[in-house]
């Protein structure tokens, strides 16, 4: 199966795009490198599948599943730069965002829930290094948010 087959079959699907304000992209290439901006865990529907903060107001099992959301998203900012999935030729890097708690230390925990969704579909193009940084707040109180830079074919 290609990239874009296995995206097919991811669960939960992608939030739908937003028309951004014209001086702000979803995603800029250059030199070759896609560099997208950071995503929230918007569902299908546009709703944030949590809001609060990890290890405060949301637990871990929610966490794991928002940065998994936030994979996808970034699969469909990059599904919709030509040329597609199939074009990725490695990530490069994943910073993983966790708004939390002080005490809170699984940040690599959460950021896991991205990297194995970008595995299963990228296969060894979707191999990165990974920042996971916790962080007081986040916008509209997401408990995650995840930037990614890819070098394309």
């Amino acid at each position: 199966m290609t990239p874009d087959e296995r995206f097919a079959l991811v669960r939960p699907r992608p939030c739908p795009p937003a028309a951004p304000p014209p001086w702000f992209r979803p995603v800029s290439i250059a030199g070759g490198h896609a560099y997208l901006s950071g995503q929230v865990p918007f569902d299908a529907d546009g709703r944030l599948l949590a809001v609060g903060r990890l290890g405060a107001e949301v637990d871990l099992a929610t966490g794991v599943r928002c940065a998994r959301q936030c994979a996808v998203n970034l699969l469909a900012v990059l599904a919709r730069t030509p040329p597609g999935l199939a074009g990725v030729d490695q990530l490069l890097k994943l910073t993983v965002f966790v708004a939390c708690a002080p005490d809170f230390t699984a940040q690599p925990e959460v950021a896991n829930g991205a990297s194995e969704l970008l595995a299963e579909v990228l296969g060894e193009h979707g191999a990165h290094a990974r920042s996971a940084i916790g962080v007081a707040s986040l916008p509209l109180g997401a408990p995650v948010e995840i930037e990614l830079i890819a070098r394309l074919r």
